[in-house]
Parts: structure tokens; sequence; C-alpha cells
């Protein structure tokens, strides 16, 4: 089992983006140190109380230079916010600078507002996302190539430099749903799935119909699944309980809020469950949250809840958002950081 965690370089009020950005290499390096499998790296745009991570790539690059064995993942890069030459020209370029230890996840991101700011119409997010990730693959795989789509129009380019790896780094694709899902499963690549508080059952229909996709399209072995989830980890429940509340409550006040302005924005088809998903954010309670896959607590209790989702859903990693909601005081973050390589680790490959 891949063990990640997901970092989006929180904003840090005094010290400003300087702090922000040196806790979250020192976050980094540590991950490297402790023998952690990856850091994920969120794409964030105009939301400068809660993170200064506007650009995954640079970051990678300058953590593939500080650490060793690392594995760097983008969680999410933004495909329809971007233009394919360009993305395909700096991504290869982080593989290379990475020796073959960048990692790509893409979608569309929920946040409307985000597409306004660029000019980009949100009910367009579908269709370029998906003409932009063919064009990464091909950019990627062929010496050069020429295109005429929907929204792109080139000839007989050639990027470079060449990635790393041929064909490109690792793909794989964030699904909020069944269809998505499907979709994703359909071109054989991972996915991500994620919970704001649901428990874990409530991923199982959009894993179920990325597997059937999977195995219809006749892809072999079984599609892998990674889960997005909050996780502190302290050496007693008391201490992980108190140090994490204040943190997630602001996570699902903040994220109820931007649930209800991207629902009254233009282009969103899905306006009524966001504005119902918004009004559930807004008043859950903390132990309402702990009864969802919010995986808080000792080393021991984390292990066992991750041992549990793992069965249940045939999970292939975890990406640990251990610092959700962008609270916590640094060392704690430290802390919970090493807790999960050292203690909690062992334990669930040992289950």
């Amino acid at each position: 089992m891949e063990f990640g965690i997901f970092h989006e370089f929180p904003a840090r009020g005094p010290g400003g983006d300087a702090r922000a950005i040196a806790e979250g290499m020192e976050l980094a390096e540590a991950a490297d140190r402790w023998g952690l499998d990856a850091v994920w790296l969120a794409e964030l745009h105009f939301d400068p109380d809660r993170s200064v991570l506007s650009a995954p790539l640079p970051v990678a690059a300058a953590i593939a230079a500080r650490t060793e064995r690392l594995h760097i993942g983008i969680g999410v890069q933004v495909l329809p916010l971007a233009h394919p030459l360009r993305l395909a020209e700096e991504v290869a370029m982080v593989d290379q600078l990475s020796r073959g230890r960048l990692i790509l996840g893409v979608g569309r991101s929920g946040v409307a507002r985000t597409y306004e700011a660029y000019g980009v119409p949100y009910a367009e997010s579908r269709d370029r996302f998906a003409e932009t990730l063919a064009l990464l693959r091909r950019a990627w795989s062929e010496p050069q190539f020429s295109h005429q789509g929907r929204f792109f129009h080139f000839d007989t380019v050639a990027v470079t430099p060449r990635p790393y790896r041929p064909g490109g780094p690792p793909l794989r694709a964030a699904a909020t749903g069944a269809a998505s899902a499907a979709a994703i499963g359909r071109q054989g690549l991972p996915i991500f799935v994620g919970v704001r508080h649901e428990p874990a059952r409530h991923l199982a229909p959009t894993i179920a119909a990325y597997r059937a996709a999977w195995t219809e399209a006749g892809h072999p072995g079984e599609g892998p699944v990674y889960v997005r989830c909050p996780v502190y980890v302290a050496p007693t429940e008391a201490e992980a309980r108190a140090e994490a509340e204040a943190s997630l409550i602001h996570y699902y006040r903040a994220q109820g809020a931007l649930l209800a302005d991207s629902a009254g924005r233009a282009g969103v088809a899905e306006a009524e469950e966001r504005a119902r998903q918004a009004r559930v954010l807004a008043e859950i309670t903390y132990e309402e949250a702990r009864r969802g896959l919010v995986l808080i607590g000792t080393p021991a209790q984390v292990a066992a809840r991750l041992a549990e989702t793992r069965a249940e859903l045939g999970i292939a990693g975890v990406l640990a958002e251990l610092d959700c909601g962008g609270r916590v005081a640094h060392p704690g973050v430290m802390r919970a950081l090493r807790l999960l390589c050292e203690e909690v680790r062992p334990l669930v490959g040992a289950s």
C-alpha cells in the first residue's frame, strides 16, 4: 500500500508566504528522510487565506532537488486552465529534474470562480480536460504532431525536453462520482477519490463503476484506487482530537462556503447537489465528522482504520491530509508525519 501525504502549503499568517513555503519544504524533506512514498501538491488559486500553492510544478522541482527517493505528485493539475503544449513542456522538465519521480495527477477542480478569473467557461471544463489530456499523452509519445481540435490548433510541434520516462510520467485522475470514474476507468488510468466527512462505504459505488469500466475496456488487473482523507496522528487520542478539531471544522466551513459560491455560478451543472453539500458542511459537528473517513487518533487507531478501509474498498494507497484546514501548528504536523511514517505504516503493512 502506497503511503503519501497531501499538502496545500497553507497560509500561516505571521511570516507570510515565505513561512508557508519554508514549512512546506521542511515537511517534504522530512517525508523523504522518514521513508514516505510520496508527497502530493495541490493547485489552488486566488485564496490567500487558504494556500500559497498556485504553481505546484515549480514546487515539485524544488522538492526534487532537496530529496533523494520521495515521489512528488501533483494532486491535481487543473487541466482546463492550462495550455497543453506549455504544460507538456513543464511537466517533462520536472520529470527530468526529478529523474522519474514525478507523478502527474490531473483533474478539473470544482472551484468555478477560478475559471471565471482565468476567463475559461466552467461549462467547457469537461471537454477541455479531455482534449488537454489527450494532447499531453501525444506530446510525450510522438516525436512531433499536429492537432486541430475544438480548443487548440497547431501544426508540426515537437515538445522538448522529452520526459525522463518514455511516454511521460505516470498519470492519475481525480474522480468525483460514478460517471467520471467510469470515464477514467475506460482510459486505463488510476483514480483518486476523496471524502469530506462521509464513511468509506460512500465511495463504493464510484469505485465499482470505475472498476467495471476498467474491466469492460479490456485493461489487465484491477484499476488502482487512491483515497484522499483527513488524517491526524498524535501520541494520545486526547491530543489528536484536541489538536485537529479547530482546523478540521475551519475546513468544513470554508468548503461549505466554496460549494455555495460555486452553486450560484454559470456553467455548474450539479448546482443543487453542491448547495445541499454546502448546507451539510455549514452545520456539521466535529463528532459527526469523525464518524466518517476522518482518521484522527493514536498510531494504533489510525492504522486500524486504514487497514479496515483497505479491506473494504481495495485501495492501493492513501493521500493523508495531515493539516486539513491549514490551522494545525507546524510542530504538530511534523510530529503527525513522523508517527505516520514510523508507527502507522508498519502496523498497516503487517495487517
